[in-house]
């Protein structure tokens, strides 16, 4: 299974994105597709990707935690590495606002 979700995404990744899965929620994606489809989609999201988009993707993998995931663009939650796990970190919104400026 495979989790796909998109903020302030254009309307062909949106397309694109649903005619491989499941829209459930405005923005979020769920499909069941293989491994090499899976990357191909995350290709065409960072190629057609504005500077305002911020996606996720979610899948499973044989990992301590069993998922495994890749981000693209600036939010608030950035993921961090803490001893071979990942973590959110929350940054305070004055520091995304004056990133995205």
């Amino acid at each position: 299974m495979v989790v796909y979700s998109v903020e302030r995404a254009p309307q062909r990744i949106r397309g694109l994105l649903s005619r491989y899965c499941l829209e459930v929620r405005a923005g979020l994606f769920v499909g069941r597709i293989d491994a090499r489809m899976r990357d191909q989609l995350w290709e065409k999201i960072e190629t057609w990707a504005t500077k305002r988009l911020s996606a996720v993707m979610v899948w499973r993998e044989p990992t301590e935690q069993g998922y495994a995931f890749r981000t693209l663009g600036r939010d608030r939650r950035m993921p961090v590495m803490v001893d071979g796990l990942w973590l959110v970190v929350i940054e305070p919104e004055k520091a995304v606002a004056e990133d995205n400026e």
